[in-house]
């Protein structure tokens, strides 16, 4: 079984920025959509950015102009580059991936952003 693993994630203070990565542990075959999830406690976990194998990307409103996503189809990789941070994107950050068999979930890193 597949598994996806995140990086770089930390502390940073307000207006710096943290590149995140993930890479899948085992193969996996057809991978239409890589995401970028995060969940702070006590929310519900919400869509961050996401990238098509055709490179189109989608991105939450709160996130537009700061976050950039980006995948390697040749290495099955997604990355997020986080740029003026800010308090309200301290979370949990977690990749996904979904594929013609099934959905895939890393473990999650977090991300703190100190004000």
């Amino acid at each position: 079984q597949a598994q996806l693993v995140e990086s770089g994630g930390g502390l940073v203070q307000a207006g710096g920025s943290l590149r995140l990565s993930c890479v899948a542990s085992g193969s996996i075959f057809m991978i239409n959509i890589m995401g970028w999830y995060r969940q702070a406690p006590g929310k519900q976990r919400e869509l961050v950015a996401s990238i098509t194998s055709g490179g189109s990307t989608n991105y939450a409103d709160s996130v537009k102009g700061r976050f950039t996503i980006s995948r390697d189809n040749d290495k099955n990789t997604v990355s997020l580059q986080m740029n003026s941070l800010k308090s309200e994107d301290t979370s949990v950050y977690y990749c996904n991936y979904q594929a013609k068999g099934g959905s895939y979930w890393g473990q999650g890193t977090q991300v703190t952003v100190s004000s």
